[in-house]
C-alpha cells in the first residue's frame, strides 16, 4: 500500500493482510479490510496502470528499544484521544508488542495521513513513539473542544420542542 498523493505517490509503504471481504462487486472490485504489515520502500515502479508493481526494500528499524518516557506519555495521551473519539477506552493495548506500538496507535487514530505517512517513514520506534507524542499533544486539545462542543449542541437541541 503507498500513500497517493496529487502529483503521484509516496516512496514508502507497507504491506497489507486483507482480513475481511466486506463486499464483492460485478466488475471484480472489493471493499475490503486490510492490517498494514511490514514497511518498505520503492525502489523502482513497473507499471503505473490499473495497479503498481514495482520493486521493493523491506525496512527495517535502525535500533532496538524505546524511550520508557515516552512510551508510557504515548499511551496516556492515545487513551485520552481515543475516548474523546470513540467514547470508550482502547482495548487494543494489551498484549500489543512493544516495538510495534506506534504502528497501532497510528492506525488505530483518524489522524492526518501525512501525520501517518511521517510515522512510517521514520525506521525507529523511539523516533516514531517520540514523534507520535509531540502529534497527540497538541491534536487532544483539539479534540477536546470538539468533544465539548458537541455535547454542548446535543443537549441545547434536547431541549428544544
Amino acid at each position: 500500500m503507498l500513500l497517493a498523493l496529487e502529483n503521484g505517490v509516496v516512496r514508502v509503504g507497507c504491506t497489507a493482510e486483507i482480513t475481511n471481504i466486506v463486499k464483492t462487486y460485478d466488475d471484480g472490485r472489493m471493499d475490503i479490510l486490510a492490517v498494514g504489515r511490514w514497511p518498505f520502500r520503492v525502489l523502482e515502479i513497473f507499471a503505473e496502470d490499473p495497479l503498481l508493481e514495482a520493486q521493493i526494500d523491506y525496512l527495517e528499524d535502525r535500533e532496538p528499544g524505546t524511550n520508557l518516557k515516552a512510551q508510557n506519555g504515548l499511551i496516556e495521551l492515545y487513551e485520552t484521544c481515543h475516548t474523546l473519539i470513540f467514547g470508550d477506552y482502547p482495548r487494543n493495548l494489551e498484549g500489543a508488542a512493544v516495538d510495534r506500538l506506534s504502528y497501532l496507535i497510528s492506525n488505530t487514530l483518524p489522524m492526518d495521513l501525512l501525520w501517518k505517512q511521517q510515522i512510517l517513514e521514520l525506521r525507529s520506534e523511539t523516533d516514531r513513539q517520540e514523534r507520535l507524542v509531540a502529534y497527540l499533544r497538541e491534536w487532544a486539545p483539539h479534540l477536546q473542544q470538539k468533544t465539548q462542543a458537541f455535547r454542548k449542541s446535543a443537549g441545547a437541541r434536547r431541549g428544544l420542542n
